[in-house]
């Protein structure tokens, strides 16, 4: 049962902007250009530290820890100090967004992150300054995962509450087609790093030009974060909250009054991120160490699987509006359950084509359940706690899912020099998410304006009036 259904199914009416009424197609667009462009630095910044965790990091901060896989599992532990700051991130930016906006709350993320990035590029090594080196990557990681925390639910929520009820799911799914644009752009300057350099002159100071390239796109991506406007239901939500004097939003009140909300958002995340970091993350170290294969070769495949994973995500998002957001989420689950079964036998042939073919079908089956994250969160809190609900679902899970799954893979692999144990960790965390999702209500075509409605009933609030 929809949320519609649940309030006696009541439509809006026409001409209602924000909230996902209707909204003008022109000034949407707007919006989602601001939330993609920040997403994009934020992305290409937070994939080409686990790009280079898995290619350099190992042998320039931690040279010292034994065998390659040994480092580059050190390696992979600083990345997840990053996993471990977003919920923080979340925490913190989710209650200023809540408060006093969406808009203010990103342009502050994508700058920290941003230097953050910038200053990577600038540390010194191991055989420089010791332990210091991987001491400051480690505090520009927390900083860097701080900001993201932040970053992923103010961007899609600024494009979910000015999005139509019927197609949510289309709009919102851009700022998650972002990643893999952020993902490509990292690639592409690694991938050219690599090729024109020498494999000493990449590892002695080339794999640092991708990092002093965010600053441009920080920049351009600030600017235009400068000319976006909040949400009309937001603005609603806060005028009404001022004028009752009510303090109704953060992490405390969204965990008391929706804590299934908040299970529910992790449950949906578990598999997706796990999937999303053993393809990205795991298959670099897999085929590098196992196989030895070539890291040109490895970053055009990824360059390409980026490539199709940006085409397909906002298709899935119109396809949720269209049949739902339960049925396209589990056939993510459940496709994303069988892919190291196909995936490793298919990477073990060395066959150029098969291994692009391996990590695209796997980011493909990941985008069934990655687009419609915007829309299915939104629609599970109220607007008054929506950014810290969707923050601390989101981010949290990370902790456990994202940081975790290529340190799990690396040290299983390790363990038994097989990728079985992989497959069964994969789809035991894809089982975990077809419960979620079971277990969720469809809420595809939902008003936002109808959602706070039922909250302010259910807990006694006045009830948010358009601004004047």
């Amino acid at each position: 049962m929809s949320v519609n259904q649940q309030v006696g199914g009541a439509k809006p009416s026409a001409g209602t902007k924000g909230n996902g009424d209707v909204t003008e197609t022109s000034g949407l667009k707007k919006i989602v250009a601001a939330s993609m462009v920040g997403t994009v630095v934020e992305w290409y910044e937070f994939f080409l530290y686990a790009t280079a965790a898995s290619l350099v990091f190992g042998k320039v901060f931690f040279p010292n820890a034994g065998s390659e896989l040994d480092g580059i599992l050190a390696a992979f532990l600083t990345y997840a100090v990053g996993f471990i700051a977003r919920p923080l991130g979340g925490i913190v930016f989710g209650q200023i967004g809540d408060r006093l906006g969406r808009k203010h709350t990103l342009q502050l993320t994508i700058v920290l992150v941003g230097v953050a990035t910038f200053l990577m590029g600038c540390l010194p090594g191991f055989d420089s300054i010791g332990y210091w080196a991987p001491a400051l990557l480690i505090a520009l990681r927390f900083i860097q995962g701080f900001a993201v925390g932040g970053e992923w639910g103010g961007a899609v929520l600024l494009v979910a509450e000015h999005s139509p009820n019927k197609s949510r799911g289309f709009w919102s799914s851009w700022p998650q087609a972002a990643v893999p644009v952020g993902n490509l752009l990292a690639t592409l300057v690694l991938l050219a790093s690599s090729a024109l350099l020498t494999p000493e002159a990449f590892l002695s100071w080339g794999w640092r030009v991708a990092f002093w390239l965010s600053a441009i796109i920080v920049v351009v991506g600030y600017y235009i974060r400068t000319h976006v406007s909040e949400a009309p239901i937001f603005l609603e939500t806060r005028a009404q909250a001022e004028a009752q004097k009510v303090v109704n939003y953060g992490v405390l009140e969204v965990v008391r009054k929706y804590p299934r909300g908040i299970l529910s958002a992790m449950g949906l995340r578990f598999a997706e991120n796990i999937l999303y970091y053993i393809i990205v993350s795991f298959s670099i170290v897999y085929l590098v160490t196992v196989h030895q294969y070539d890291t040109s070769k490895l970053l055009f495949a990824l360059l390409l699987a980026h490539l199709v994973h940006f085409l397909v995500i906002p298709q899935v998002g119109r396809l949720s509006d269209r049949v739902g957001r339960k049925p396209v989420y589990l056939a993510g689950a459940v496709l994303g359950a069988t892919w190291a079964l196909f995936a490793f036998p298919m990477f073990d042939t060395k066959n150029p084509v098969l291994i692009i073919l391996a990590i695209t079908l796997g980011l493909c089956f990941h985008a069934l359940m990655y687009a419609g994250q915007p829309a299915i969160m939104a629609e599970l809190f109220p607007t008054r706690m929506r950014y810290s609900g969707v923050s601390l679902g989101y981010q949290v899970t990370s902790i456990l899912a994202g940081s975790m799954a290529p340190i799990i893979a690396v040290a299983l692999l390790k363990a038994y020099g097989s990728w079985v144990p992989v497959a069964i960790y994969l789809a035991i965390a894809c089982s975990i998410t077809v419960v979620a999702v079971l277990t969720l209500k469809e809420s595809r075509g939902s008003s936002l304006r109808e959602i706070d409605a039922i909250d302010a009933r259910k807990h006694g609030l006045p009830t948010a009036v358009p601004v004047k």
